[in-house]
């Protein structure tokens, strides 16, 4: 691993984000960070008064009525399908928990296997993927350190040789859990890894895991593409709606495939500048550019107040509204799979009846 001395000013702009062009960051180097990544934020944290808010409104789960057809949530696991060079596939694990296998890796996105989380009850439908199935893991991906992303439970059943692709900033978390491979990225910087690209891009969120490390890594999504025109995913972790979808189109055309949160989204003045709606999904669908979406982080923990089949019902709605195909809303059960063969194939829907 190779040191850089060099220490980031807090706020200050990487070459990437200044639009230079620059090589991948080396592979598991220690790098110094600011002490606060809080001039990223696109909106105010809540404070006490919100705080004291949701708690007068008993907002933050579903009631009884909100908590009905929890049996039909989509749950229908199945072998991981067999997939060819120059083919990727993506198996929904649940919540924002994706096994990702392209160029010849499997990538496993912000994994949760965990059946309880910090905070929150237990998992409402169970994993979509048993641990002892998954093919060998090449790398995992950290979009941010909440608790319903960042599990350390999950990370514990991996070699600690594993690739840790992560934000900037949380690099001493995961070496001090004894991995020794963790690459830290800055926003619009990437690595490689046998001969897969990994770009970590912004998303309109914030960090925290303790009492006193609010803002002190950094949050964003994924691009995981391969090279010579092979397939891209974009894998948007937790975000509001806002700039950073178009912008990430702009700098990364021709994704193939969207990885968007629908769940976690009432009520909206607590939530709506850090976690999108359904309706935000379709629309930051489209900024992005994407040739297909799907759904994501709902369905598995109650985190919020909205219905549990809410989320799927407006998404459907949305896009609909919208005009997309049909065909390019992939809402896959948890467990399910889809193949990306770079055609546009017929695909009929599977778990909630629309």
């Amino acid at each position: 691993m190779t040191e850089q001395t060099e220490r980031p000013r807090a706020g200050a702009a990487s070459p990437a984000a200044l639009g230079e062009i620059v090589s991948p960051r080396p592979l598991g180097e220690v790098r110094e960070w600011p002490d606060s990544f809080a001039d990223r934020l696109t909106a105010p944290l809540p404070g006490v008064r919100g705080m004291s808010r949701l708690t007068r409104e008993h907002a933050v789960r579903p009631g009884a009525e909100g908590l009905r057809g929890i049996h039909r949530l989509p749950y229908a696991p199945e072998p991981l399908p067999a997939t060819e060079a120059g083919t990727s596939c993506v198996t929904w694990a649940g919540h924002a928990s994706w096994v990702v296998r392209t160029g010849g890796l499997t990538v496993l996105t912000d994994p949760v296997w965990s059946r309880r989380i910090l905070g929150t009850p237990a998992r409402i439908t169970p994993v979509g993927v048993r641990w002892d199935d998954l093919p060998a893991v090449d790398a995992v991906v950290i979009s941010h350190n909440h608790y319903d992303h960042l599990d350390a439970p999950t990370l514990r059943r991996l070699p600690p040789d594993t690739p840790m692709f992560v934000p900037a900033g949380l690099g001493r978390w995961c070496r001090r859990r004894g991995f020794s491979r963790v690459t830290e990225l800055d926003w619009w910087e990437h690595a490689e890894l046998g001969g897969v690209r990994f770009d970590f891009v912004p998303s309109h969120h914030w960090s925290k895991r303790t009492l006193t490390d609010t803002c002190r890594s950094l949050w964003g999504g994924w691009v995981i593409g391969t090279p010579g025109g092979g397939q891209r995913i974009y894998f948007a972790g937790d975000s509001g709606y806002g700039h950073w979808f178009t912008e990430i189109g702009r700098r990364h055309p021709g994704i193939d495939l969207a990885l968007l949160p629908i769940g976690a989204y009432e009520p909206r003045w607590w939530l709506g500048d850090v976690h999108i709606d359904p309706e935000e999904a379709v629309q930051a669908y489209a900024d992005l550019g994407a040739r297909a979406m799907a759904p994501m982080h709902w369905a598995t923990f109650l985190l919020s107040a909205e219905p549990v089949l809410e989320p799927l019902t407006r998404l459907r709605a949305a896009w609909q509204r919208a005009g997309h195909p049909r065909e390019d809303l992939w809402d896959l059960p948890i467990g399910g799979s889809r193949l990306l063969d770079g055609a546009r194939t017929p695909w009929t829907p599977r778990g909630i009846s629309g």
